[in-house]
């Protein structure tokens, strides 16, 4: 019986292996008969390219389509072994000509390098660039990348432009405004818009790579070289003639542009190629002048305006070179230099003639990126950058400044001879790692700044006249009395407080009698001490993060970024940052998905300026003194700082909080977005943001409540003992928004790209910064309110639209309902030398000095009982700005021998961050260009068009005077966007003519 067992188990056994070795066999031939191949995809400079196409052939005709992932990866499985043709291409990048790879049994690796065949101005939709949803974290729909011709919607000039990208970024940026990074690098200039590849806004929110906050973070890529010479010359003009006038000038101001460009592109060898980009602009704007004035013989306020030419002449030269230093090394070198020259400048708004000055800036940047591939998953990236900005800024006329608040500055603009010096240094290291699953990046950033600033700044004093409650004056300028004999009391204006110290010293009357009669300056103030400051600081922040494709259909983002920098004691900047993307049912690999729901959450910190430390270096006290003298009776006598009546005032001294620490937002967002027919995709998302240790400003030395006296000077218990401004800036604020934000991007077809979006916001804070002050040093009340960016609608649209005869159209529609402004008694209501107290709503109609507004009857002059107006109280009108370009391309000339046609605006991809992105919302646009050629393959072509700002001619006002001692409270005295060193606001609709010849 034993016997037969054996026998059977031995049978069973040989049997069983015997299967498990064929099955083997069997497996191993048919593992033999099947591959996987897959790679990277770079360009130039070394940067994955995302987006791509790469096509796999055979002879027996099976072919094979894959899009490249955001980390630049591809794959092709169950492939049958043997020889294939492998083409991959993007907009404005190609192979240089198809690979021939054989397929071997088991994973082979094939990393491929495209590169720019052709840089043009016209250009022609791929199909590929359709905006489509997906879980990857750099994807999400409600992002905006700008390429191609889609840029043209966007302003040549640099400020306009960055007015352009933050109104596009919109108020989702927090309580400080979008930041912008220029390839990969923080700070530094904007580069020429023609040499700008590409621009993202707004991608990938939740990043540990970034210290600013993804919902308005602006990304700037500028153009590589290219594989043949290309060029352009452009030139651009404009004309005060065919403009409109600013509705703020009694005629219509001067306005003059001439703008000559150039890019030349091309190889320096095989393994080199630059690109090159040089501006000059002549401009001479009539700066708008809109304030209240005297009738210089009749002493009679009235309007005045007038218009002054300020001129900016500016250069730039910006060369970049990229040299391949072997396989798997490339090194990208950019340099750039500019100059802007403004005269005149400061003139405008209240500012009359006199304050105007002169500013030169000359800026150079030198930045590095060496991208070196060190194994099929692995790539790294360091950077280095070198920034240089010199200051020279000269008052145009001596003399102390003369303030009449809300009404005119007049006097010089004391600045003496300023000078600024500054250098900061960035270095970068970030190392991308592609594991199965995982994506891993990590990196650190170090930055270093020094600034040497000399600035005389009030050397020579100011006078500030504020306004009051003061005796109501007759028809001979006599008081008015009541029925007990006493002075009819009424609140009185800045312009007339001035226009009466005028009349009474004309008069003869003694400094005491015209302040009793409601004249005389409400302060006077002057600096002394060295004016030479010299600071530095050092930040670092270092993260890691991975992006984890749980399934198909679901990928968790995992990051962690630490912080930290000197002159503040604060070691706790952890800032954790997660992400999840889902789209339902999309777990087959032959179906898109149509669906996905995003999730996250990130903190984000800001670093504390240098500027800040400069400030207090400068108000410490020692280095430089700051003397204020209320109520001062020798106007217009600037005595010297020996003589000032009376002992000599303690210096103004500012200082940083010991405690304080950096600002913080923690962000959360959910969103829903969902593929739509039409090549659209929709993005609904909802975002909050709560913020703590805002900064805010106080003055810890302040009267004690209730001791200080109203026109008496240095009345009041001061808490450290004797009278004198110590003004702290501290990390105590709050900031809470909440948003409804619609993105639509559709490419509906070759000759129509759109992109737009619709934000309701709600924000809410008790500061907007170090400028902010507490109305009452010694409360809050009030002070929570809505924050500067509290724009409660906001409405978007962008990009391009061809029609008949290859006319483009790129629209740029900007509008939303107006901000928040603060409205302010205009006086030193709590004896802290600040003129920020805000009025109480009247309770009792009858009392002397109230000031009727829409608002209601309002009190400079508050009492116990009455409730005060909270911060930011009033609202600005409504904006709607409306930009068009208009243009079309003619080409002309043989066809091009290498056949090399341009596909887009630039690689949808890559750049110095190394991390490319799939086609955005916006594809290149262009159209057909009628029978024959295309434009792209024809040798020459010149682009005429015409770019209008403000093309409704709308009245978009400017800031509103909040202060109710200003004649021109409750208005705006200049359009929206003239503040500014230099400005083109002369005019309110702008037309420039521009022409751009491509070889």
């Amino acid at each position: 019986m034993k016997r037969i067992l054996w026998i059977l188990t031995t049978s069973v056994r040989e049997k069983l292996a015997v299967g498990l070795l064929m099955f083997s066999l069997s497996a191993s031939l048919f593992g033999q008969n099947q591959a996987t191949l897959r790679g990277q995809i770079t360009d130039q400079t070394g940067a994955v390219v995302s987006g791509a196409k790469v096509t796999l052939q055979n002879a027996a005709g099976l072919v094979k389509t894959a899009i490249v992932a955001k980390d630049g990866s591809y794959s092709f499985a169950d492939l049958p072994l043997g020889d294939y043709i492998l083409q991959a291409s993007a907009p404005d990048l190609a192979l240089p000509e198809p690979v021939t790879v054989t397929v071997k049994p088991g994973v082979q690796t094939l990393n491929l390098q495209l590169k720019v065949i052709a840089v043009r101005e016209e250009v022609s939709v791929q199909e590929d660039s359709a905006p489509a949803v997906s879980v990857d974290a750099a994807s999400n729909a409600s992002a905006t990348v700008l390429r191609g011709t889609d840029l043209d919607a966007l302003s040549d000039n640099p400020d306009d432009l960055a007015t352009d990208l933050q109104a596009l970024a919109g108020p989702a940026a927090g309580p400080n405004g979008g930041s912008i990074f220029i390839d990969g690098f923080s700070g530094g200039d904007l580069p020429a818009k023609n040499s700008i590849r590409e621009i993202r806004i707004n991608q990938n929110p939740f990043s540990p790579e970034y210290d600013k906050l993804g919902f308005g973070r602006i990304e700037i890529f500028t153009k590589p070289g290219t594989d043949k010479f290309r060029g352009s010359i452009g030139y651009n003009f404009a004309n005060d003639f065919w403009n409109s006038r600013n509705p703020y000038a009694a005629q219509k101001a001067p306005f003059h542009l001439n703008e000559l460009s150039g890019t030349l592109s091309g190889p320096v060898n095989k393994r080199a190629s630059f690109n090159l980009n040089l501006i000059r602009e002549w401009v001479d704007n009539g700066n708008v002048i809109n304030a209240v004035t005297l009738d210089p013989q009749t002493l009679v306020p009235g309007p005045f305006t007038d218009t002054f030419v300020s001129s900016l002449r500016r250069t730039g030269v910006t060369p970049r070179l990229d040299y391949q230093l072997n396989s798997n090394n490339i090194l990208t070198i950019r340099y750039s230099f500019y100059r802007n020259d403004v005269h005149n400048a400061g003139v405008g708004s209240l500012n009359l003639v006199s304050r105007g000055y002169h500013s030169l800036l000359n800026s150079e940047t030198v930045q590095l990126t060496e991208t070196a591939v060190l194994s099929t998953t692995v790539i790294n990236e360091t950077r280095f950058q070198y920034y240089r900005p010199t200051i020279l800024s000269e008052s145009n006329t001596p003399g102390f400044a003369l303030q009449v608040l809300g009404a005119f500055n007049g006097g010089g603009a004391q600045l003496g001879h300023t000078t600024d010096l500054q250098n900061t240094y960035e270095f970068q290291n970030y190392t991308s790692v592609s594991r199965g699953v995982h994506s891993w990046r990590f990196g650190v950033r170090l930055r270093g700044a020094t600034e040497a600033n000399s600035s005389p700044q009030n050397f020579g004093g100011t006078f500030t006249f504020s306004g009051g409650l003061a005796p109501e004056l007759d028809a001979n300028n006599m008081p008015v009395l009541n029925a007990s004999g006493q002075p009819v009391l009424v609140d009185i204006t800045s312009i007339e407080s001035y226009r009466r110290t005028l009349l009474f010293q004309q008069m003869g009357l003694p400094a005491s009698q015209i302040r009793q009669l409601g004249g005389g300056a409400s302060q006077f103030t002057i600096n002394a001490g060295n004016p030479l400051v010299a600071v530095g600081q050092f930040d670092m922040g270092a993260f890691v993060g991975d992006d984890w494709k749980l399934r198909r259909n679901l990928t968790l983002n995992l990051g962690l970024r630490y912080e930290l920098q000197t002159n503040i004691h604060d070691l706790r900047d952890f800032a954790p940052r997660i992400g999840v993307a889902w789209a339902p049912g999309g777990t087959s690999a032959k179906s898109r998905p149509k669906s996905v729901i995003r999730a996250g959450f990130g903190m984000f910190y800001d670093r504390f300026s240098l500027a800040n430390i400069l400030t207090a270096e400068r108000y410490n006290g020692m280095v430089q003194q700051q003397y204020i003298i209320a109520n001062p009776d020798f106007f217009p006598t600037v005595p010297a700082i020996t003589a000032l009546p009376g002992p000599v005032p303690p210096s103004t001294i500012q200082e940083v909080s010991p405690t304080l620490r950096a600002p913080y937002l923690m962000q959360s967002a959910v969103a829903f977005e969902r593929q739509m027919p039409l090549n659209t995709t929709i993005a609904i998302t909802y975002a909050n943001s709560h913020g703590l240790h805002q900064l805010r400003s106080v003055d810890v030395n302040a009267p004690l409540p209730g001791t200080f006296i109203p026109g008496v000077p240095d009345s009041g218990v001061f808490p450290l003992g004797s009278p004198g401004q110590v003004l702290v800036m501290e990390a105590e604020g709050l900031y809470n928004q909440n948003q409804l934000i619609l993105n639509v991007n559709s490419k509906v077809n070759k000759d129509i790209s759109l992109s737009g979006s619709y934000m309701y916001s709600r924000a809410m804070s008790n500061t907007d910064g170090l400028g902010t002050f507490p109305a009452n040093p010694y409360s809050m009340a009030g002070e929570y309110g809505p924050a500067a960016t509290d724009i409660r609608h906001r409405f978007s649209l962008a990009g391009t639209v061809t029609v008949k005869w290859g006319i483009r159209f790129n629209p740029l529609l900007i509008a939303n309902t107006g901000p928040p402004f603060d409205i302010t008694a205009g006086q030193d209501l709590y004896g802290d030398d600040l003129f920020n107290g805000r009025p109480g709503i009247a309770i009792d109609p009858s009392k002397a000095g109230l000031v009727a507004t829409k608002y209601g009857l309002l009190d400079p002059n508050p009492t116990q009982g009455e409730v005060l107006l909270s911060r930011n109280f009033g609202r600005g009108p409504d904006q709607i700005m409306l930009n068009m370009r208009v243009g079309r391309t003619f080409a002309f000339g043989s066809e091009r021998a290498d056949g090399s046609a341009s596909s887009g605006g630039g690689p949808p991809g890559g750049g110095p961050s190394g991390r490319g992105v799939p086609s955005g919302p916006f594809s290149t646009g262009g159209g057909s260009q009628g029978g024959g050629a295309s434009p792209a393959n024809r040798r020459y072509s010149l682009t005429i068009s015409m770019q209008i700002r403000n093309l409704t001619n709308h009245n978009n006002p400017g800031p509103i005077f909040g202060n109710i001692a200003s004649p021109l409270f409750g208005r705006a005295n200049q359009p929206a966007g003239s503040a500014g060193l230099f400005t083109e606001s002369a005019n309110n609709r702008r037309f420039e003519l521009q022409t751009r010849f491509n070889f």
